[in-house]
């Protein structure tokens, strides 16, 4: 039982280092059967969504999305969400954000969960992005 305690903690501590390595901080939250968490800076996100490989879903409320939004993102307020109707698509990664990150991170935790893998959110939400320059997108009235 203690070894494989120990095996565990080591394979955990080096999942950790490994990220470390690759991007300068441990930005993941481990979860129970494969399900993880992570954050994904606004460089990063800008680099995926030049390449077209990433589905953006804005958690915040409809009114909030209206104010202004990532170019491409859907709208799934994380009051009514359901893992359900998130796409999930071959080839792009599923990529949540909010204002500041905190529904966001609830968001790719119900996801996670549901699906037994990796889900990321952006790392300080919109106010993160729009600090970094980052296009936003204001839907006009109707």
């Amino acid at each position: 039982m203690i070894r494989a305690l120990s095996a565990l903690v080591l394979l955990t501590s080096l999942g950790a280092c490994e990220e470390l390595a690759r991007t300068g901080s441990n930005n993941m939250t481990a979860m129970t059967d494969g399900a993880e968490v992570a954050l994904v800076n606004s460089s990063e996100l800008a680099d995926l969504m030049a390449a077209g490989n990433v589905v953006l879903i804005d958690v915040r409320t409809p009114e909030e999305f209206a104010e202004g939004r990532l170019p491409g993102a859907l709208n799934a307020p994380v009051e009514t969400f359901g893992p359900a109707a998130i796409p999930i698509e071959d080839g792009r990664e599923t990529i949540f954000y909010c204002r500041s990150g905190n529904r966001s991170e609830h968001a790719a935790r119900v996801l996670a969960e549901e699906i037994g893998g990796r889900v990321r959110h952006l790392d300080g939400g919109i106010v993160a992005w729009k600090a970094a320059d980052g296009e936003i997108v204001i839907q006009p009235e109707r």
